[in-house]
């Protein structure tokens, strides 16, 4: 049984059909009652089916050049950089098959979203749901290092975080309309979780100055740098999170 008022994950839930009918009533009792909340409900609703129809057109189309691995791969052989691009592809087509638009509602609609909506969308659905698993995990800076340089040569360093108590844990490749993407997830010792997030910037090559937005309980600073665009994630509001935004100078 959900809680009362419904929390976002439980708002999620419903607005992807997976609550009880139980707690399917209680969700449209109060959204009955709260015209702001069931407007954003509504507008997830609306955002979930834009995903889904995106989604099954881009999966029916060839292989995009864009995703081209010779990019973010370059250290790697041929039948290796085929392997992780094709991994890429069918992970998101087993996200989109399994899950719908659960959190991961504007994941390729990128031209018309906010700025680096995918890196709040990822850290949703990876950081807050574990809805896909990390495909490395460690417990050492420098091992997560060269697992990310692996496939972003180019890329900035790992920011270090430890003076706000976070390190790096685990790292998560994925698939975006602007190319193969990674995210590291960071860990404090009470569990909090916050992420790094890193992608090319399309074929437009649509870099971003820097720059901080809220966006419901997460909160991203994001910028860019020779070739590719960066995002920090992290919950607001959060005694974690207050020590972080000095530390990072949100």
């Amino acid at each position: 049984m959900i809680s009362m008022p419904p929390s976002d994950n439980d708002l999620h839930a419903y607005v992807d059909h997976q609550l009880n009918e139980d707690d399917q009533r209680r969700v449209e009792t109060y959204l009955a009652a709260n015209p702001a909340a069931a407007k954003r409900v509504q507008a997830w609703q609306q955002d979930a089916q834009h995903l889904r129809a995106t989604l099954s057109a881009a999966l029916q189309q060839p292989p995009n050049p864009d995703l081209d691995p010779a990019i973010i791969r370059q250290r790697l052989r041929h039948r290796a950089r085929r392997h992780l691009a094709s991994a890429a592809v069918l992970v998101l087509a087993v996200g989109v098959g399994g899950f719908g638009g659960w959190q991961a509602r504007q994941m390729t609609l990128l031209s018309a979203a906010a700025p680096m909506a995918d890196a709040l969308q990822a850290y949703r659905l990876i950081a807050q749901q574990g809805i896909l698993p990390a495909d490395y995990q460690t417990g050492d800076e420098q091992s997560m290092q060269g697992w990310l340089d692996r496939y972003f040569t180019q890329a900035d360093r790992l920011p270090d975080l430890s003076a706000a108590g976070f390190k790096p844990v685990s790292g998560r490749l994925l698939s975006t309309e602007q190319g193969a993407a990674a995210m590291v997830i960071y860990q404090d010792p009470s569990g909090q979780k916050i992420s790094f997030y890193v992608r090319p910037p399309g074929p437009k090559n649509f870099l971003l100055p820097r720059g901080s937005r809220r966006d419901g309980e997460l909160q991203a600073q994001y910028w860019s740098g020779p070739g590719y665009n960066y995002a920090i994630v992290i919950p607001s509001d959060t005694p974690a999170a207050q020590k972080l935004k000095q530390t990072l100078d949100f």
